[in-house]
Protein backbone atom coordinates (compact mmCIF):
# COMPACT_ATOMS: atom_id res chain seq x y z
CA UNK A 1 0.00 0.00 0.00
CA UNK A 2 1.41 3.06 -0.88
CA UNK A 3 2.02 5.36 2.18
CA UNK A 4 -0.26 8.27 3.24
CA UNK A 5 1.00 10.61 6.08
CA UNK A 6 -1.02 14.00 6.48
CA UNK A 7 1.21 15.88 8.90
CA UNK A 8 -0.36 19.27 10.48
CA UNK A 9 0.01 22.06 12.91
CA UNK A 10 -2.48 22.99 15.66
CA UNK A 11 -1.83 26.47 17.20
CA UNK A 12 -3.61 27.40 20.41
CA UNK A 13 -3.44 31.44 20.35
CA UNK A 14 -4.65 31.56 24.03
CA UNK A 15 -3.21 34.85 24.21
CA UNK A 16 -4.22 36.49 27.32
CA UNK A 17 -7.26 34.84 27.57
CA UNK A 18 -5.00 31.14 29.50
CA UNK A 19 -3.86 33.56 32.17
CA UNK A 20 -6.53 35.96 33.17
CA UNK A 21 -8.47 32.41 33.74
CA UNK A 22 -6.62 31.87 36.74
CA UNK A 23 -9.59 28.92 38.04
CA UNK A 24 -9.22 29.36 41.37
CA UNK A 25 -10.00 33.40 41.35
CA UNK A 26 -6.58 34.74 41.96
CA UNK A 27 -5.66 37.48 40.11
CA UNK A 28 -3.62 37.79 36.91
CA UNK A 29 0.00 38.09 37.11
CA UNK A 30 0.76 41.54 34.58
CA UNK A 31 4.08 39.79 33.67
CA UNK A 32 2.14 36.64 32.47
CA UNK A 33 -0.63 38.73 30.98
CA UNK A 34 2.36 40.01 29.05
CA UNK A 35 3.56 36.55 27.73
CA UNK A 36 0.24 36.63 26.27
CA UNK A 37 0.63 39.79 24.55
CA UNK A 38 3.95 38.23 23.33
CA UNK A 39 2.14 35.42 21.94
CA UNK A 40 -0.53 37.15 19.92
CA UNK A 41 1.61 39.27 18.71
CA UNK A 42 5.94 38.41 18.34
CA UNK A 43 5.29 35.22 17.92
CA UNK A 44 2.24 34.80 15.81
CA UNK A 45 3.98 37.23 13.47
CA UNK A 46 7.18 34.63 13.54
CA UNK A 47 5.31 31.29 13.22
CA UNK A 48 3.28 32.88 10.13
CA UNK A 49 6.60 33.64 8.86
CA UNK A 50 7.63 30.52 9.03
CA UNK A 51 4.50 28.69 7.72
CA UNK A 52 4.43 31.08 4.98
CA UNK A 53 8.36 30.00 4.08
CA UNK A 54 7.58 26.33 4.25
CA UNK A 55 4.16 26.30 2.31
CA UNK A 56 2.38 25.05 5.33
CA UNK A 57 -1.41 25.61 5.83
CA UNK A 58 -2.55 25.04 9.36
CA UNK A 59 -4.92 25.06 12.00
CA UNK A 60 -5.50 28.29 14.72
CA UNK A 61 -7.50 27.38 17.61
CA UNK A 62 -8.48 31.02 18.49
CA UNK A 63 -10.37 31.41 21.99
CA UNK A 64 -13.29 34.43 21.12
CA UNK A 65 -11.04 36.45 23.89
CA UNK A 66 -8.21 36.48 21.58
CA UNK A 67 -9.99 37.33 17.88
CA UNK A 68 -12.11 40.55 19.97
CA UNK A 69 -8.51 41.87 21.98
CA UNK A 70 -5.79 41.24 19.29
CA UNK A 71 -8.21 41.42 15.88
CA UNK A 72 -5.35 43.04 13.37
CA UNK A 73 -3.20 40.06 14.71
CA UNK A 74 -5.82 37.61 14.24
CA UNK A 75 -6.72 39.15 10.75
CA UNK A 76 -2.88 38.48 9.67
CA UNK A 77 -4.10 34.56 10.41
CA UNK A 78 -7.17 34.48 8.74
CA UNK A 79 -6.08 36.48 5.59
CA UNK A 80 -3.06 34.18 4.97
CA UNK A 81 -5.43 31.39 4.44
CA UNK A 82 -5.09 29.43 7.66
CA UNK A 83 -8.22 27.48 9.25
CA UNK A 84 -9.81 28.91 12.44
CA UNK A 85 -11.04 26.86 14.93
CA UNK A 86 -12.89 26.82 18.59
CA UNK A 87 -10.83 27.16 21.72
CA UNK A 88 -13.43 28.84 24.32
CA UNK A 89 -13.66 32.33 25.06
CA UNK A 90 -11.68 32.60 28.00
CA UNK A 91 -9.56 29.56 27.99
CA UNK A 92 -12.47 28.03 30.19
CA UNK A 93 -11.69 24.72 31.51
CA UNK A 94 -14.78 22.91 30.22
CA UNK A 95 -14.97 20.49 32.71
CA UNK A 96 -15.54 22.60 35.53
CA UNK A 97 -18.56 24.33 33.60
CA UNK A 98 -22.03 23.83 34.40
CA UNK A 99 -24.17 22.67 30.97
CA UNK A 100 -25.50 26.01 30.28
CA UNK A 101 -22.40 28.02 30.76
CA UNK A 102 -20.39 25.57 28.55
CA UNK A 103 -24.00 26.33 26.08
CA UNK A 104 -23.02 29.52 26.52
CA UNK A 105 -19.27 29.44 25.85
CA UNK A 106 -19.59 27.20 22.91
CA UNK A 107 -22.14 29.63 21.62
CA UNK A 108 -20.31 32.81 22.38
CA UNK A 109 -17.29 31.26 20.31
CA UNK A 110 -19.46 30.32 17.36
CA UNK A 111 -21.03 33.21 17.07
CA UNK A 112 -17.54 35.49 16.40
CA UNK A 113 -15.44 33.19 14.81
CA UNK A 114 -17.96 33.18 11.96
CA UNK A 115 -18.21 36.70 12.51
CA UNK A 116 -14.91 36.94 12.07
CA UNK A 117 -13.82 34.40 10.00
CA UNK A 118 -17.30 34.85 7.16
CA UNK A 119 -18.20 31.23 7.56
CA UNK A 120 -18.19 28.92 10.84
CA UNK A 121 -15.71 26.75 12.27
CA UNK A 122 -15.68 23.29 11.93
CA UNK A 123 -13.61 21.89 14.40
CA UNK A 124 -12.86 22.63 18.71
CA UNK A 125 -10.25 21.75 20.95
CA UNK A 126 -10.86 21.70 24.37
CA UNK A 127 -8.75 24.55 26.20
CA UNK A 128 -5.98 22.10 28.40
CA UNK A 129 -8.03 19.40 26.72
CA UNK A 130 -10.42 19.18 29.67
CA UNK A 131 -13.89 18.96 28.13
CA UNK A 132 -16.71 17.85 30.18
CA UNK A 133 -19.05 14.66 29.29
CA UNK A 134 -21.77 17.05 27.61
CA UNK A 135 -19.44 18.40 25.17
CA UNK A 136 -19.43 15.46 22.02
CA UNK A 137 -23.39 16.13 22.52
CA UNK A 138 -23.36 20.00 22.32
CA UNK A 139 -20.43 20.04 19.46
CA UNK A 140 -22.83 17.31 17.34
CA UNK A 141 -25.84 19.84 17.87
CA UNK A 142 -24.10 22.79 16.52
CA UNK A 143 -22.97 20.33 13.82
CA UNK A 144 -18.89 20.07 13.65
CA UNK A 145 -16.90 18.12 11.72
CA UNK A 146 -14.08 17.80 14.10
CA UNK A 147 -12.72 17.37 17.60
CA UNK A 148 -9.25 17.84 19.01
CA UNK A 149 -9.04 16.21 22.46
CA UNK A 150 -9.17 13.15 23.26
CA UNK A 151 -6.45 10.76 23.37
CA UNK A 152 -7.99 7.10 22.47
CA UNK A 153 -5.25 6.77 19.69
CA UNK A 154 -2.04 8.70 19.02
CA UNK A 155 -2.05 8.37 15.53
CA UNK A 156 -5.41 7.66 13.89
CA UNK A 157 -8.34 8.83 13.15
CA UNK A 158 -11.87 7.63 14.25
CA UNK A 159 -15.15 8.76 14.96
CA UNK A 160 -15.12 10.13 18.92
CA UNK A 161 -17.25 7.80 20.99
CA UNK A 162 -19.74 9.46 23.49
CA UNK A 163 -18.09 9.61 26.90
CA UNK A 164 -18.84 6.37 28.85
CA UNK A 165 -22.38 6.56 30.46
CA UNK A 166 -20.85 5.21 33.77
CA UNK A 167 -17.89 3.30 34.99
CA UNK A 168 -17.92 2.89 39.08
CA UNK A 169 -14.93 4.58 40.61
CA UNK A 170 -12.99 3.74 43.78
CA UNK A 171 -14.37 4.53 46.67
CA UNK A 172 -12.07 3.21 49.36
CA UNK A 173 -13.91 4.90 52.52
CA UNK A 174 -17.63 5.10 51.13
CA UNK A 175 -18.58 1.75 49.67
CA UNK A 176 -17.38 -1.91 49.62
CA UNK A 177 -15.08 -3.22 47.18
CA UNK A 178 -17.89 -5.12 45.45
CA UNK A 179 -19.32 -1.83 44.47
CA UNK A 180 -16.61 -0.82 42.47
CA UNK A 181 -15.70 -3.80 40.49
CA UNK A 182 -17.78 -3.22 37.46
CA UNK A 183 -16.66 -3.01 33.84
CA UNK A 184 -17.06 0.41 32.17
CA UNK A 185 -20.20 0.87 29.97
CA UNK A 186 -19.52 0.45 26.33
CA UNK A 187 -18.53 2.91 23.67
CA UNK A 188 -20.46 4.44 21.15
CA UNK A 189 -19.24 6.40 18.14
CA UNK A 190 -20.55 10.47 17.41
CA UNK A 191 -20.63 11.72 14.14
CA UNK A 192 -18.16 13.69 15.23
CA UNK A 193 -13.79 12.54 13.78
CA UNK A 194 -11.91 12.85 16.08
CA UNK A 195 -7.69 14.35 15.47
CA UNK A 196 -6.20 12.82 18.73
CA UNK A 197 -4.45 15.06 21.41
CA UNK A 198 -0.97 14.43 22.24
CA UNK A 199 0.56 15.98 25.13
CA UNK A 200 3.83 13.91 24.23
CA UNK A 201 3.68 16.38 20.36
CA UNK A 202 2.64 19.30 22.13
CA UNK A 203 4.89 22.63 23.38
CA UNK A 204 3.75 23.86 26.56
CA UNK A 205 4.94 21.02 29.14
CA UNK A 206 8.48 20.91 27.57
CA UNK A 207 9.00 24.66 26.84
CA UNK A 208 6.64 27.04 29.06
CA UNK A 209 8.22 28.20 32.34
CA UNK A 210 5.49 27.54 34.54
CA UNK A 211 5.99 24.64 36.95
CA UNK A 212 1.92 24.90 38.53
CA UNK A 213 0.88 24.44 35.07
CA UNK A 214 2.31 20.96 34.55
CA UNK A 215 5.31 22.72 32.32
CA UNK A 216 9.23 22.53 32.59
CA UNK A 217 9.80 25.51 30.65
CA UNK A 218 13.55 24.55 29.82
CA UNK A 219 13.81 21.32 27.95
CA UNK A 220 16.48 21.59 25.75
CA UNK A 221 14.60 21.59 22.13
CA UNK A 222 17.07 18.87 20.23
CA UNK A 223 15.53 16.46 23.08
CA UNK A 224 12.20 17.11 22.08
CA UNK A 225 12.79 17.53 18.53
CA UNK A 226 14.73 13.96 18.50
CA UNK A 227 11.29 12.85 21.16
CA UNK A 228 8.99 13.80 18.48
CA UNK A 229 11.23 12.46 15.61
CA UNK A 230 11.33 8.96 16.79
CA UNK A 231 7.00 8.80 17.53
CA UNK A 232 7.20 9.70 13.73
CA UNK A 233 9.45 6.88 13.06
CA UNK A 234 7.48 4.69 14.90
CA UNK A 235 4.21 5.25 13.01
CA UNK A 236 5.89 5.35 9.08
CA UNK A 237 7.07 2.31 10.09
CA UNK A 238 4.16 0.86 11.40
CA UNK A 239 1.09 2.16 9.39
CA UNK A 240 0.76 2.59 6.47
CA UNK A 241 -1.93 5.23 6.66
CA UNK A 242 -1.28 8.11 9.77
CA UNK A 243 -1.76 11.44 10.66
CA UNK A 244 0.72 13.46 12.79
CA UNK A 245 -1.25 16.69 14.08
CA UNK A 246 1.38 19.34 16.57
CA UNK A 247 -0.07 20.94 19.07
CA UNK A 248 1.52 24.51 19.85
CA UNK A 249 1.55 27.87 21.02
CA UNK A 250 2.79 31.54 19.78
CA UNK A 251 3.90 32.61 23.33
CA UNK A 252 5.93 29.45 23.40
CA UNK A 253 6.73 28.13 19.51
CA UNK A 254 7.55 31.76 18.70
CA UNK A 255 10.69 31.48 21.15
CA UNK A 256 13.48 31.37 18.67
CA UNK A 257 15.51 28.41 19.91
CA UNK A 258 11.83 26.96 19.13
CA UNK A 259 11.56 28.11 15.84
CA UNK A 260 14.43 27.09 14.89
CA UNK A 261 13.56 23.49 15.91
CA UNK A 262 10.53 23.67 14.31
CA UNK A 263 12.42 24.27 11.00
CA UNK A 264 14.64 21.57 11.09
CA UNK A 265 11.84 19.43 12.18
CA UNK A 266 9.52 20.38 8.87
CA UNK A 267 12.49 19.73 6.78
CA UNK A 268 13.16 16.28 8.44
CA UNK A 269 9.29 15.46 7.96
CA UNK A 270 9.37 16.67 4.14
CA UNK A 271 12.32 14.08 3.55
CA UNK A 272 9.53 11.35 3.88
CA UNK A 273 7.49 9.86 0.77
CA UNK A 274 3.64 10.40 1.02
CA UNK A 275 3.57 12.94 3.13
CA UNK A 276 1.33 15.59 3.24
CA UNK A 277 0.92 19.05 4.97
CA UNK A 278 -2.73 20.14 5.72
CA UNK A 279 -5.21 21.60 8.30
CA UNK A 280 -6.95 19.51 10.38
CA UNK A 281 -9.96 20.33 8.81
CA UNK A 282 -8.48 18.52 5.44
CA UNK A 283 -7.60 15.35 7.98
CA UNK A 284 -11.20 14.99 8.58
CA UNK A 285 -12.83 15.46 5.52
CA UNK A 286 -10.35 12.79 4.14
CA UNK A 287 -11.08 10.89 6.78
CA UNK A 288 -14.88 10.55 6.09
CA UNK A 289 -14.35 10.61 2.18
CA UNK A 290 -12.68 7.50 2.45
CA UNK A 291 -9.13 8.67 1.62
CA UNK A 292 -7.03 7.77 4.62
CA UNK A 293 -7.50 4.77 6.72
CA UNK A 294 -8.67 4.72 10.81
CA UNK A 295 -9.64 2.58 13.12
CA UNK A 296 -12.74 2.02 15.50
CA UNK A 297 -12.91 2.27 19.25
CA UNK A 298 -13.79 -0.29 21.11
CA UNK A 299 -14.48 -0.65 25.16
CA UNK A 300 -16.51 -1.47 27.69
CA UNK A 301 -19.83 -3.84 27.94
CA UNK A 302 -23.45 -3.18 26.86
CA UNK A 303 -25.31 -3.32 30.42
Amino acid sequence: MVKKVLVGYGIDVDAVSGWINTTNGTPADVTNISRGIFGATVGTDRLLKMFDHYKVKTTWFMPAHSIESFPKQMAKVRDAGHEIGLHGYTHEFVSQLDLQQERDVLQKSIDVLTQFAGKKPRGWTAPAWTPSKHSIKLLEEHGLLYDHSFMHHDSQLYYLPHAPEQWSETDYKNASAHDWMKPMSALHPSSLVEIPANWHVDDWPAFQPKPALGSAGFVDPHQIERFWKEQFTFCYREYDHFVFPISIHPQVSGKPQILMMHERLIEWINGHEGVEWCTFEEMANAFKNGEINGVDVEGGVDA
